[in-house]
């Protein structure tokens, strides 16, 4: 300090020496009408003060900015840290399925940054899951404004309307995201599934041959092409609905080609025929099937159909040709004793069920045949016995179809089951049990029920 002090008193020596030696002066005009005059020296003085003053103002100004940077940039990085910290708690707790800690701590990470995107994403899933579906759009549109191409935000929010049952706009976003990239394989499931939930079987279908086009594991094409069935399947049903036989024709024919023993195809393209007029062409096709898959389904909607067409003939000597051909099975003599009973043979069935009966422990179908086949025939006492077994059953009556996949059970044939949504599952298999060692003889989930009964 006394060394700038002594440095301000040498520079006045000097200056006064040099006022000494130049004693010239000049006039400074302030104005037009105002000036005064001033010595060399003192104007030098004043020169250099001035540009001083100037330069450690600019140096201050400086310096001041530089505090105020420092300090935005230290209140910045403490507010960073923060919300990693609260982001890091908040994750840990939505992986914990804690949602509602979660959502308390997001939500203090957008009191510290409104627009932090990774928070407004995850808070947005956490709106969906907690079904407050208008919560979690609004979230993940504001998340989308930061980057209107980001896939995972797009996904996010068509999962937000699907859910919303809002499918359209749902579409929508799927779309955007295939534009992006047409590869993407949860854009174009995701996509497909809308599809089918909307009976948009078309689109579905295109949509289907695209991801058979990617890169699938050998389990994954596996389903994938059992939905492809599928969807042929219902596009050609849809197609013979509104009376495209052609094209409904073209759809089964695929999807029987892709897979021979697609029994809903067979009933499709069996139908499209008689829907033309074409019965003939329609049965020897059914029958072709049969023969090929031997799946008892097939060989109900014979009957049905040659019973309609007045044709009993044929389908009794289809029954009586299958039953040569495997003497030993129980189902085909149950649904021939069955078909007599609806002919009104009413002593043929009644042979061919009495047999059967001596062959099986537990078969509730059976029973309620045979006790009205002894109504019919004014055998009360024995019709009662017949009813009682049934009862022994706890009242269990077999339905037509199941589907094993998801133990489904219904009256109504459909090429989709009703519950788990896969295609060709449905089964006509009975109760039956074997008298001898009361073991299932075929496969059915009323067995065990059956067992149980006759236990109790």
């Amino acid at each position: 300090m006394s060394f700038f002090i002594l440095l301000f008193f040498a520079l006045l020596a000097i200056a006064g020496y040099f006022s000494t030696l130049n004693t010239g002066s000049v006039v400074f005009y302030v104005s037009r009408e105002t000036s005064f005059e001033l010595s060399i020296t003192a104007l030098i003085l004043f020169s250099t003060a001035l540009g001083g003053v100037l330069v450690i103002a600019s140096f201050g100004i400086r310096e001041v900015k530089n505090l105020f940077l420092n300090w935005k940039e230290n209140r910045r990085k403490k507010r960073t840290a923060q919300v990693e910290a609260y982001y890091t708690d908040a994750v840990n707790a939505y992986l914990a399925k804690r949602y509602r800690d979660a959502t308390s701590l997001f939500k203090k990470i957008l009191t510290l940054d409104p627009n932090h995107y990774n928070t407004l994403l995850r808070l947005g899933k956490i709106q969906r899951i907690e079904r407050n579906f208008n919560e979690a759009i609004r979230l993940h549109r504001k998340a989308r404004t930061h980057d209107d191409q980001n896939i995972e935000v797009l996904l996010a929010l068509s999962h937000d309307l699907e859910d919303a049952e809002r499918y359209e706009e749902a579409m929508q976003f799927l779309k955007e995201v295939l534009e992006l990239d047409g590869t993407n394989l949860t854009a174009l499931v995701h996509l497909r599934d809308i599809s089918m939930r909307l009976q948009q079987w078309e689109e579905a279908h295109a949509l289907e041959e695209k991801i058979l086009k990617l890169q699938l594991s050998d389990k994954d094409r596996k389903t994938e092409q059992t939905t492809l069935l599928g969807i042929k399947y219902e596009f050609g049903k849809q197609c013979l609905k509104k009376g495209d036989a052609s094209s409904a024709r073209r759809h089964f024919k695929s999807a029987i080609k892709l897979d021979k023993t697609f029994l809903p195809a067979h009933i499709g393209l069996g139908d499209t025929h008689f829907s033309e007029g074409k019965t003939k062409l329609a049965a020897a096709l059914l029958e072709k099937s049969y023969e090929m898959t031997g799946d008892l389904i097939l060989l109900l909607r014979l009957e049905d159909f040659f019973l309609e067409t007045g044709e009993p003939d044929r389908i009794l000597k289809i029954y009586h040709e299958a039953i040569i051909k495997t003497p030993e099975n129980i189902v085909l003599k149950f649904y021939l004793g069955k078909l007599y009973y609806r002919l009104e043979m009413i002593d043929d069935a009644f042979d061919t069920l009495t047999e059967l009966d001596r062959q099986v422990e537990s078969f509730p179908d059976l029973y309620k045949i045979l006790g009205n086949i002894h109504v019919r025939r004014g055998d009360l006492t024995f019709a009662i016995d017949a009813y009682k077994k049934g009862l022994n059953l706890k009242n269990q009556v077999m339905v037509p179809f199941y589907c094993p996949k998801c133990d489904f059970h219904t009256i109504e044939w459909s090429g989709r089951c009703g519950r788990c949504q896969r295609w060709n599952t449905y089964v006509a298999t009975p109760i039956i049990t074997d008298k001898r060692n009361r073991s299932a003889l075929i496969e059915s989930p009323y067995a065990a029920t059956a067992l149980e009964g006759k236990d109790s």
